[in-house]
């Protein structure tokens, strides 16, 4: 049985140049919990990593067992924004962000294998953010990113360049912050930390007619 890595099929999602450039990401399916707070205190943000983690290792292994088809689960993503943007962009407020955790789902997944999942994981390890889990589609289309390496906390000046770059390129931001964690910050040090920072984005229509 062949594993998939869908960070090698899907190179120009995964492993980007370290340089900003424009893809159109296709629609994917996602184990996603929606949250509130500070990701370095919030417990329910590490609630949120646990259970997607239980999730997306037992789809998997249903998948492998029962459907045939084996892959590699693919990294932690996280949709971030606030209320009001200054928390995020500038004061770098970060008890008053907005997140959506998730992980890639193979679009083979069906909604029955998610329940059937959800009822294994309940039985055994019942996570404490299991009712907030969904499996969702996500369209994000156009978008800008970059691969960036280093701390979490020194991303600012990036984010504030890909933005540049896509006024640049005759665009406007289009939806939520976006980044994939290619990295274990608990096994790595900071500064070598591999995460992908995206913006969904959509041409000016005043620039392009």
């Amino acid at each position: 049985m062949t594993k998939i890595d869908f960070k090698k099929t899907l190179k120009h999602l995964y492993k980007p140049p370290k340089k900003f450039g424009i893809v159109h990401v296709p629609k994917m399916q996602f184990l996603m919990v929606d949250g509130h707070g500070d990701p370095n205190t919030a417990r329910s943000y590490q609630d949120a990593i646990e259970t997607l983690y239980a999730l997306a290792y037992k789809i998997k292994f249903i998948s492998k067992n029962e459907l045939g088809k084996d892959y590699v689960v693919p990294p932690l993503e996280g949709l971030w924004w606030a209320e009001n943007m200054d928390a995020f962009t500038v004061n770098l407020d970060k008890s008053q962000w907005d997140w959506t955790m998730m992980i890639m789902t193979p679009d083979w997944i069906s909604a029955s294998v998610f329940d059937n999942a959800l009822s294994q994981v309940r039985s055994r390890k019942n996570p404490a953010a299991l009712d907030l889990a969904r499996l969702e589609t996500y369209d994000e289309g156009l978008s800008a990113q970059i691969m960036y390496l280093g701390a979490y906390a020194d991303e600012g000046p990036t984010i504030r360049a890909l933005h540049q770059f896509i006024a640049a390129e005759g665009g406007l931001l289009n939806g939520k912050h976006h980044e994939i964690y290619l990295g274990d910050p608990r096994r790595m040090a900071a500064e070598k930390l591999k995460t992908i920072i995206r913006q969904p984005m959509r041409l000016d229509e005043r620039q392009h007619g």
